[in-house]
C-alpha cells in the first residue's frame, strides 16, 4: 500500500513538473527570442505572439497596486492557495479527472507565481483574434489553469446530472 502511495505521489509531481516546464521553457524562449511588444503572426493573422510583462494578475488586475497590499493580493495569496492545492491533491482520494484539473490548475498557478516573485512581472505572449472577437494576451500557465477549471466545472456538471439521475432511478416504484 506505501509503494501505490508512493508511486502515486512521484506521477502526480511529474505531471506537475511537466506542466510547470512547459510554461516556464515557453516563456524563456519569448524572453529571450523576441523583443517587447515585437508581434509575430500565424494563421491569418488570427494568432499573435507578442511580449509584454504584466505585473499584475490576470488581465492586469490589481496592476496600480503597491507595498504590502500588492505583496499579499499577487504572492502572499496565490501562493498559499497553490499550496493548499497541492496538499488537496497529495492527500485526498479525488477522480482521475478531478486530479488531472487540480494539477493544471495548480501548475498554471505556480508557472505565474515563480515569475511573480522571481521577475517582478509575468511574460504574457499569446494573442487570439478572429473578427471582433479577442483575448487579452496570455501564456501557458493562464492556459493551464483556464483548461484545469473548464475541465474540473464541465465534470463536476455532468457527475452532478450523473448522481440526480441515479437518485430518481432509485426513487422510482419498481415494476
Amino acid at each position: 500500500m506505501k509503494v501505490q502511495g508512493a508511486l502515486r505521489i512521484l506521477l502526480i509531481l511529474l505531471m506537475l513538473s511537466i506542466n510547470i516546464g512547459c510554461d516556464q521553457v515557453s516563456k524563456t524562449i519569448v524572453r529571450h527570442k523576441l523583443e517587447y511588444y515585437e508581434q509575430v503572426r500565424f494563421l491569418d493573422n488570427h494568432f499573435t505572439l507578442v511580449k509584454v510583462e504584466n505585473t499584475g494578475a490576470f488581465l492586469s488586475v490589481g496592476n496600480s497596486l503597491s507595498g504590502p497590499l500588492r505583496f499579499i493580493l499577487l504572492n502572499l495569496l496565490p501562493l498559499m492557495a497553490v499550496a493548499a492545492g497541492l496538499v488537496f491533491m497529495l492527500t485526498r482520494e479525488l477522480t482521475r479527472t478531478t486530479l488531472f484539473s487540480v494539477i493544471l490548475i495548480v501548475g498554471g498557478g505556480f508557472g505565474n507565481i515563480y515569475d511573480r516573485i522571481r521577475y517582478g512581472s509575468v511574460t504574457d505572449f499569446m494573442h487570439i483574434k478572429f473578427g471582433s472577437l479577442q483575448t487579452g494576451i496570455f501564456n501557458v500557465a493562464d492556459v493551464s489553469i483556464m483548461l484545469g477549471m473548464l475541465i474540473l466545472i464541465v465534470h463536476a456538471l455532468f457527475k452532478k446530472q450523473e448522481v440526480v439521475t441515479e437518485e430518481s432511478a432509485a426513487e422510482e416504484p419498481q415494476v
